[in-house]
C-alpha cells in the first residue's frame, strides 16, 4: 500500500503544475487565472447546479470537472480565442494526460483517462453538461475579469453555444451570460 500512496502523491505533486498554467482570462484584479483556478470554479458551478440535474451522476460530473484540463499540465492552455486546431489540441492534451496518469496505479490511471476521454468526446449527458459549464465558467470569467481595453467580448457570444442548446436551464444560463456579455460590448 505504501508504494500506491507514493504514486498518488507523485501524481498530485505533478498536477501542481496546473496552478502555474495561465489562461487568457483575467481575474477581477486583472491577474491571469490559472487552469487550476478555472477547474476549481467549474467544479463549484457544477456543485451548485447539482440539484437541478438529479438524473446526472453527480460524482462523475465533479470528477470530469477536475480532470477535464489535466492535459494542459505540460504544454499549457491553448486559448479558445486563438481558435487552435481541435485535432492538434486534443492529441497534445491526450498525450499529456496519458503521461500524467501513468504516475498513478493502473486502476486509477484508467479511471482518470476514461473520464478525460468521456469529457473530450462529449457523448454522455454528464460530459455534455460539463462541456456547457466549462464554456459558461470561461464566459463568466471573461465578463467578471479586469480585462485589457481591447478584449474581444464578442467572442463570448458564439463560444461553445451548441453545448447549451439541448437543455432549457442551460439555454437560460446562456441567455443570461450573453446578456452580460452584450453589456460589456456596449461599454
Amino acid at each position: 500500500m505504501e508504494e500506491k500512496l507514493k504514486r498518488y502523491i507523485r501524481f498530485i505533486e505533478e498536477t501542481e503544475r496546473l496552478k502555474s498554467v495561465v489562461r487568457s482570462a483575467r481575474t477581477s484584479t486583472g491577474r491571469r487565472e490559472s487552469t487550476a483556478e478555472h477547474s476549481w470554479r467549474l467544479a463549484l458551478l457544477a456543485l451548485v447546479l447539482r440539484d437541478e440535474y438529479p438524473a446526472l451522476d453527480a460524482g462523475r460530473v465533479l470528477d470530469m470537472c477536475l480532470v477535464h484540463d489535466l492535459g494542459e499540465a505540460y504544454d499549457g492552455d491553448l486559448p479558445a480565442v486563438e481558435r487552435p486546431d481541435p485535432a492538434l489540441k486534443a492529441s497534445t492534451e491526450r498525450r499529456a494526460l496519458i503521461r500524467l496518469a501513468s504516475l498513478l496505479p493502473e486502476q486509477a490511471a484508467r479511471r482518470i483517462a476514461a473520464l478525460w476521454e468521456e469529457y473530450e468526446t462529449g457523448l454522455t449527458p454528464e460530459a455534455r453538461f460539463v462541456k456547457a459549464l466549462d464554456k459558461a465558467e470561461t464566459i463568466l470569467q471573461h465578463n467578471q475579469g479586469a480585462n485589457p481595453a481591447d478584449f474581444d467580448y464578442a467572442f463570448n457570444l458564439g463560444y461553445g453555444a451548441a453545448w447549451f442548446a439541448d437543455d432549457p436551464l442551460l439555454r437560460t444560463l446562456r441567455r443570461l451570460l450573453d446578456a452580460e456579455t452584450a453589456r460589456h460590448i456596449e461599454r
